[in-house]
């Protein structure tokens, strides 16, 4: 073992000076993948520990969520039961204007449909945190559903669909997972190039 360098089991870090702590993987994770060596991920983790709920990850990972969006028809933004909370279709928008626009395939690149599902994930974050009143009671995604509006022989889906999947694996970590399910359509509201539909489960009042 190289100096400085420890190890990662079972949610325990154990590290030669620094000892035996309890870590997300996704935070271990996130900093490996930014280019850090090991002990700097023993470090980011003095900073985010277990006890830290899903407020103080996003401010870690300097994510802002936007104001939270209004139904656009005769329906809720979000609707819990029991340890679940079922969000409606949340779109691409920003100041309650589309931020992105178009067809993939056509008009639309998958790098920008990424973030038009990233951002539509942003929303469902803030629908969350709005119904909730405390974002710390999101315990994980349980299944992530991804409409995307394409041409007929547009096969990116997938890749696209990453877009939202990478900013849950961020933010809860890979190990906690999610399902997902993703398809093409023809047209979407308001000329949205996606929808992003979320399952979460959340803490019990």
């Amino acid at each position: 073992m190289a100096p400085g360098a420890g190890t990662w089991t079972s949610g325990t870090w154990t590290h030669p000076e620094q000892g035996k702590r309890n870590v997300q993987p996704g935070q271990l994770f996130r900093g490996l993948r930014n280019g850090s060596s090991e002990l700097q991920a023993m470090h980011l983790m003095d900073r985010i520990t277990t006890k830290d709920g899903l407020g103080s990850r996003l401010s870690e990972l300097g994510i802002v969520l936007p104001a939270p969006p209004t139904p656009l028809g005769a329906y809720v933004e979000a609707s819990d039961t029991g340890n679940l909370l079922f969000l409606s279709g949340t779109l691409p928008v920003v100041n309650r204007k589309l931020a992105i626009a178009g067809r993939l395939g056509e008009s639309l690149s998958v790098k920008e449909g990424q973030e038009a599902a990233r951002i539509a994930s942003l929303n469902a974050l803030a629908v969350a945190k709005e119904h909730l009143g405390d974002l710390d009671r999101l315990k994980k995604l349980v299944k992530l559903t991804v409409l995307i509006a394409t041409t007929e022989q547009f096969t990116e889906h997938a890749s696209v669909a990453d877009g939202a999947s990478n900013l849950f694996v961020q933010i809860f970590g890979p190990a906690a997972g999610h399902t997902r399910l993703v398809y093409g359509v023809q047209s979407l509201p308001v000329g949205a190039p996606v929808i992003v539909e979320t399952i979460f489960e959340i803490e019990p009042v």
